[in-house]
């Protein structure tokens, strides 16, 4: 699918960790197709929001193995970016997670991710989880199925 088509009506999209990382990492596989889809995003004034899960789960390998940049990217890309939404975690998105958790059970780093996406207003979710393909709740938006308008 597209990147175009499968963003349509999507006006703000959670970024779950993956394409963080893909994009900070340039990952040989993904690199350039998420950092297509973010200047599309962009292009198209699409609200990015990502929370504390999303940022603890992309420093633990920079923390582990003291690299600073990458941790200091990940840290400036998720909390000091222009259109970029952090959403901390409080009890309503607890409880939506644990209603989440028990509906599709999911792990709960995955349920938090999901329950701060619906609480804080996003129509997408972007990932490269096939198993968040099943959560009803939001436009799941998987990586592994997007092409570049070029045909990337």
């Amino acid at each position: 699918m597209r990147i175009e088509a499968a963003f349509e009506g999507v006006r703000r999209i959670f970024l779950d960790t993956a394409p963080v990382v893909y994009l900070v990492e340039a990952n040989p596989e993904f690199g350039a197709l998420v950092q297509r889809t973010f200047q599309m995003m962009e292009e198209q004034g699409i609200t990015t929001v990502a929370s504390p899960v999303t940022l603890a789960e992309c420093l633990v390998l920079p923390l582990r193995s003291q690299q600073v940049l990458a941790e200091q990217s990940f840290r400036v890309l998720l909390t000091e970016t222009e259109g970029m939404s952090f959403v901390d975690i409080d009890a309503q998105i607890g409880a939506k997670a644990a209603a989440l958790r028990g509906k599709y059970r999911l792990r709960l780093p995955d349920a938090f991710q999901i329950a701060v996406a619906v609480c804080s207003g996003c129509d997408g979710f972007l990932t490269n989880d096939r198993a968040l393909k099943r959560v009803e709740e939001l436009n799941v938006i998987l990586l592994s199925d997007l092409v570049t308008s070029e045909g990337e």
